[in-house]
């Protein structure tokens, strides 16, 4: 079957069967014309945008030219996207204009990340490109160095990212900037973002649930996001969804999500068209904001948005070698690729960019025209690409000193339930630069001890309306995660907690946002922002209700494989340790911070003092556990992870019983990055040090919480591996018993104990002699308990008794219920 023979430029949607009544609904505003000097300084930042653009995609040489095009004024590689220039190039001319005519603070969140030479070439002209980088200085020279250098190994990249300056958004995998936009403005009342959001974008997962976020802002405190949904009608060979819906079928639907809707579309005066429509939002976001701020906020305010029509590719070739170009799909990436090797094509880049009559854009030394100046921001630090918000805003948090929220020691204490201790009152200290996004599961996560001073933040609903709560929570991972990204990198700092199993939703935004943060710390003007802190709990081990699809750990690894700098997980065995964690994790800057933890009550094994020392090394010898303090061991056992830990805790006691001659040392690595080789992360042990807390040549065996080849990778290197063995998930689960799963995934306390006869057998004759006896019963064990699971579907009594080294006894406990 052939592809698509489009017949036609810019081909509109077919009309819907939707009565023209609702058309009602979108905006109508009066057809004023602007200024002629308005006009003039708009149209010319355009033209000398455009063709900048332009330029950046195809020329190495004679970038204003100066005598004709010749093919070694071309690229050897033509990387860029065109499709999407001229629309950014026109929103980036106009918000610049609106903020020379009003003085307000706007920062523009682009969804097309590829529009980089829309975006680069609008910074040129604004000055913001030579402010953070010399090279690119407002003249011949830095106009040269711009082009030129676009995509090419020692210039700029072909997508927005932390190099661009006034960006927050990593333009690379689309869905998620209007998320990012709304968390940005949360907690900024003078803040507007405008949110660019391509018609290829909309068709995401993540951007429909974004299209909510309004739901969530409270116009008493945050500012306001300008949605705009360019409608070009084409991805890379297709036509888009949005494309084919008329005005009927996108303003119902946009009405249906709560916005009052703009349709931008008259291409014959569209700076008139742009600018009222802009002025218009403007108004009505002041007019939602000054209710709120009166103390008569309106419930469930229409905020506005505009629909963008333009044709993709606008300006460039109408037709090339017979076929439609502008307002095609054609158009998308570059439009004349064989302009290096064939005259027809060369000719017709020329012809292209000269209708842009670029010379009399410039002045002589290559700065801006006067008109062009004129709507451009007189203040530096209001230029789209200059606003400190976008790279210079971190606020410091508070964090009350864990000490006085820690649980005696020998005690049973929910992890989840302490840190929410602490957390209230990081909440409390921090009114306007703290807050919890979560996918709907902070009470199941027993985290409900937030809701003490503060609320949920969703303001459509009557209970929690206007009442300044500092959570937000939405069952969708990908809008918390780009609420969490925009929130932090404006300055502030935020937690994610959620079910284990499911925040590998967001695997990718992760990685795309830590591909951000690691080039905002290369370059020379971004600085400092908070880590981003997620923590998971409901984990595998206590998923047993929910079944196999709640067990995967996977997003730990996910994180491993971030760059060092960067790169941070902790597994706090218990609620002391994780409350230094957590405290750590919120003053911490630049890091991707990941916590696993329990949250059902759980022994509390070291003292305030202990813990901290413990957290501050990253993993100790548990003395009150191992043989003779630990020392001359025949084995070495790790535990890994809350509940892995404690199973790793019951064998050492059982086998004191079973096997009294083995020798034990017990060690918890709380903090997972210090196994990697040395010198490979930061937090790695020396090989010294990893010898005199693991043996230079004893059997080690690690009880690990995630998949074992995460802990293989981190190993890789260190001497004498063979003496290593290492049990973990093994995707083995259903819904049924704690204990049960611990059988199942093989890192129970038989197994454990299995792995320490093996082990020690090797140097301890005793141990040996008895090998096959022993091993023998601990099967015989794991057999009798699982058929006594399969038998009464729970776990036999005392489980989950906590034993105590001294006495010999267990502290009674239950495994607590499953949320």
């Amino acid at each position: 079957m052939p592809g698509e023979v489009i017949d036609r430029p810019n081909p509109q949607a077919l009309p819907s069967h939707i009565p023209d009544d609702v058309l009602k609904l979108a905006v109508q505003l009066d057809k004023s014309k602007l200024d002629e000097t308005d006009y003039a300084g708009l149209k010319q930042f355009r033209r000398a945008a455009n063709y900048i653009a332009a330029a950046m995609i195809f020329l190495g040489d004679n970038v204003l030219l100066e005598r004709d095009l010749t093919a070694d004024d071309i690229k050897p590689r033509l990387l860029g996207h065109w499709g999407t220039c001229p629309g950014l190039v026109l929103v980036y001319s106009h918000l610049n204009f609106l903020v020379r005519k009003y003085d307000i603070d706007i920062i523009f969140v682009v969804g097309p990340g590829h529009g980089a030479p829309a975006i680069l070439a609008s910074l040129w002209l604004e000055g913001s490109m030579g402010r953070f980088y010399p090279q690119y200085s407002r003249d011949h020279k830095g106009l040269h160095n711009l082009i030129t250098g676009f995509s090419t190994p020692h210039g700029l990249p072909s997508h927005i990212n932390a190099e661009t300056p006034g960006s927050i958004h990593e333009g690379g995998e689309l869905g998620y900037a209007l998320s990012v936009a709304f968390g940005a403005v949360m907690d900024k009342p003078d803040l507007i973002v405008a949110c660019v959001i391509g018609d290829g974008e909309a068709e995401t997962g993540p951007t429909a649930t974004a299209w909510h976020a309004a739901k969530y802002i409270d116009p008493a405190e945050s500012g306001a996001v300008i949605p705009i949904l360019h409608v070009n009608g084409f991805k890379i060979s297709e036509r888009t969804v949005s494309g084919c819906m008329d005005d009927k079928e996108l303003v119902t639907l946009y009405t249906g999500y709560g916005y009052q809707c703009r349709i931008v579309d008259d291409l014959e005066d569209i700076d008139a068209d742009m600018h009222r429509s802009l002025e218009w939002a403007l108004g009505e976001i002041r007019h939602i904001q000054k209710a709120a701020r009166s103390g008569k906020p309106i419930m469930k305010p229409r905020w506005p948005m505009i629909v963008m029509r333009t044709p993709k590719g606008w300006g460039a070739p109408k037709k090339v070698h017979g076929e439609f170009m502008e307002g095609s799909f054609r158009a998308h990436q570059v439009p004349l690729m064989a302009a290096k090797t064939e005259d027809a094509e060369l000719k017709e880049l020329q012809k292209w960019l000269e209708s842009y009559n670029a010379k009399e854009l410039f002045t002589k030394e290559g700065g801006v025209s006067d008109t062009i100046a004129s709507i451009i921001p007189l203040d530096d630090k209001k230029k789209l690409g200059q606003q400190p918000i976008t790279y210079d805003a971190h606020e410091e948090l508070k964090v009350p000193d864990w000490h006085q929220y820690e649980v005696k020691k020998g005690s049973l204490a929910s992890c989840m339930e302490t840190i929410g201790e602490l957390l209230d009152q990081v909440l409390v200290d921090n009114p306007h630069s703290m807050r919890i996004f979560s996918p709907d599961e902070l009470v199941s996560n027993k985290l409900d001890a937030v809701f003490r001073h503060t609320g949920r933040n969703f303001q459509w609903d009557e209970f929690s309306n206007a009442r300044g709560g500092r959570v937000i929570e939405m069952l969708s991972e990908h809008t918390m995660q780009g609420f969490l990204q925009g929130y932090t990198l404006t300055g502030r700092t935020a937690l994610f907690p959620s079910y284990e199993s499911f925040l590998g939703i967001v695997h990718t935004m992760m990685i795309q946002y830590s591909k951000f943060n690691k080039m905002s710390r290369e370059s020379t003007f971004r600085k400092d922002i908070s880590s981003i802190n997620y923590l998971e709990t409901s984990t595998w081990t206590r998923q047993e209700h929910n079944g196999f699809s709640h067990q995967n750990p996977s997003f730990i690894g996910g994180v491993l494989n971030l760059k060092p700098s960067a790169a941070r997980v902790y597994l706090p065995p218990d609620a002391n340790t994780f409350l230094s964690t957590i405290a750590h994790c919120l003053r911490s800057k630049n890091y991707v911070n990941l916590m696993v933890g329990s949250k059902q009550p759980a022994p509390v094994f070291l003292s305030g003092e202990e813990a901290e020392a413990h957290c501050r090394a990253g993993a100790s010898v548990w003395k009150f556990a191992s043989v003779d303090d630990g020392l001359d061991p025949d084995v070495v056992l790790v535990g890994i992870g809350a509940e892995i830990t404690f199973e790793v805790i019951v064998a050492a006691a059982m086998l004191r019983k079973l096997a009294p001659s083995l020798r034990v040392r017990v060690v918890n690595v709380t903090d997972l990055l210090i196994l990697e080789l040395e010198g490979s992360h930061p937090h790695a042990l020396t090989h010294a040090d990893f010898d005199a807390l693991f043996t230079s040549d004893r059997p080690i065996h690690f009880n690990y919480h995630g998949y074992a080849k995460e802990l293989q990778g981190l190993l890789w290197g260190r001497p004498n591996l063979q003496r290593i063995s290492i049990e973990s998930y093994d995707e083995e689960g259903s819904t049924t018993t704690p204990f049960d799963m611990a059988l199942r995934n093989r890192v129970s306390r038989y197994h454990v104990a299995e792995a320490a006869i093996k082990g020690g057998a090797i140097r301890n004759e005793k141990v040996r002699l008895e090998q096959h006896k022993l091993l023998s019963t601990i099967r015989h064990e794991i057999t009798k308990t699982q058929e006594y699971i399969m038998k009464t579907s729970k776990d036999p009594e005392g489980t989950f008794d906590v034993p105590d080294f001294e006495s010999g006894e267990t502290v009674k406990r239950e495994a607590g219920y499953a949320d």
